[in-house]
């Protein structure tokens, strides 16, 4: 077995794919002082993963929560429906939302008016979709790290010399040597997208989880790829123009949950501005061309990382253009509803013309009391099925 795992290790290293012409991993080993880059220095980003995990209860426990109550959003509760195995059946199994010929057919099946059936799905939905003030404990640990990276970045990176002459991203690649501050850079945003996977089932599920899994595990593997191979100098730039427009995003986020509308649209235009600029602007134009191009007119060997480098990063181009679709028709809405307060034309009608709403972001039920009790008590139904209770469970949850 060891014998296999040490083939297959030499098959995944072997210096063709990774390294130009006349450069071998003999040119990583620590010399003079100098300390390279090494793919091991990177295990300790899994065990840090759950530091902050603990440091993001902390946030969101001490710092989120207070704050939100200062903002005026409630910690919402719950109200959970009554237990009743065939509509829970249904519901895992089927639809979590029943059409009215399937309402009709449950009601008579669990001796149930239609209004308690549709009120069951309400409630039983509602039970899965996370409350206002956790959305916004969330939005605020992300808000925290964003805006904690991006200054560390500009400190670790400002008298770099590639971050204003980008061919230095390329150039005299790989004798240079590593620095102490790139080094836990590259933890504190792998242990951040670690706890992101790992908390990836519990966390606020959006319209766009897949793109945002996706985009996980992309950044963990050319971070990790890009550390091991020494391309340290495109890694942190990549890093710092994500995380710039992310702190603004968040901010809006928070406002938007606190309902101060007014705050949340000039914090998303800013957000929007940066956006444009840092992902479609000077992530192509700026890094994505020295990635591609350069190799290729200054060097008269490709190696295969070149292929899987620029590959993960036309992944996360192609997702920057998504989210930028997905920006400009909440731009698109902003403009038209809260600027002009003019009709809308056919094609920029939404269904609700009076709010703006985020196109990232899942509606959230409004979980309001029924008079479902009342009717059972006036009409002494029962709770079909195998049940003798004829209420809905009013209790909180």
């Amino acid at each position: 077995m060891a014998n296999i795992l040490r083939t297959l290790n030499g098959w995944f290293w072997w210096e063709n794919i990774w390294l130009p012409e006349n450069c071998s991993w003999s040119n990583f080993e620590d010399r003079n002082g100098y300390v390279y880059p090494k793919p091991q220095q990177l295990y300790v980003t899994i065990p840090y993963a759950f530091g902050m995990l603990i440091i993001r209860f902390f946030v969101e426990r001490c710092i989120a929560a207070p704050f939100a109550s200062v903002l005026g959003i409630k910690n919402a509760k719950r109200v959970k429906p009554q237990t009743n195995p065939t509509l829970e059946t249904f519901f895992k199994e089927d639809t979590r939302k029943p059409s009215p010929s399937e309402i009709r057919k449950l009601s008579k099946k669990c001796n149930w008016s239609v209004h308690m059936v549709e009120k069951w799905f309400k409630r039983r939905r509602n039970l899965e979709i996370p409350t206002v003030q956790k959305k916004f404990q969330e939005a605020c640990w992300r808000f925290v790290f964003y805006f904690s990276s991006t200054v560390a970045g500009f400190i670790f990176l400002y008298d770099k010399p590639w971050f204003s002459d980008i061919w230095e991203v390329w150039n005299n690649y790989p004798f240079h040597p590593l620095q102490p501050s790139q080094y836990w850079y590259y933890v504190a945003e792998m242990s951040f997208y670690w706890s992101l996977i790992l908390t990836i089932g519990i966390d606020t599920k959006r319209k766009d989880f897949k793109a945002h899994v996706v985009h996980h595990f992309a950044a963990l593997g050319l971070m990790f790829c890009s550390w091991s191979a020494n391309y340290v100098r495109v890694g942190t730039l990549v890093m710092i123009v994500h995380d710039t427009a992310d702190i603004w995003l968040e901010a809006a986020k928070m406002f938007n949950y606190a309902h101060w509308e007014n705050t949340c649209s000039t914090l998303f235009i800013i957000f929007s501005i940066i956006f444009v600029i840092t992902r479609l602007i000077l992530f192509p134009f700026w890094i994505l061309r020295a990635t591609m191009w350069y190799p290729i007119y200054y060097s008269q060997t490709i190696v295969i990382a070149y292929f899987f480098f620029n590959g993960m990063l036309l992944v996360l181009q192609f997702l920057h253009l998504y989210w930028g679709y997905l920006i400009f028709r909440i731009l698109r809405k902003f403009i038209f509803i809260k600027v002009l307060k003019s009709p809308l034309p056919a094609w920029a009608k939404t269904d609700n013309d009076e709010n703006v709403k985020d196109e990232r972001s899942d509606e959230e039920e409004e979980v309001d009391s029924s008079d479902a009790e009342e009717e059972c008590k006036k009409n002494g139904i029962k709770d079909g099925c195998e049940s003798t209770d004829p209420l809905l469970n009013n209790n909180n949850h």
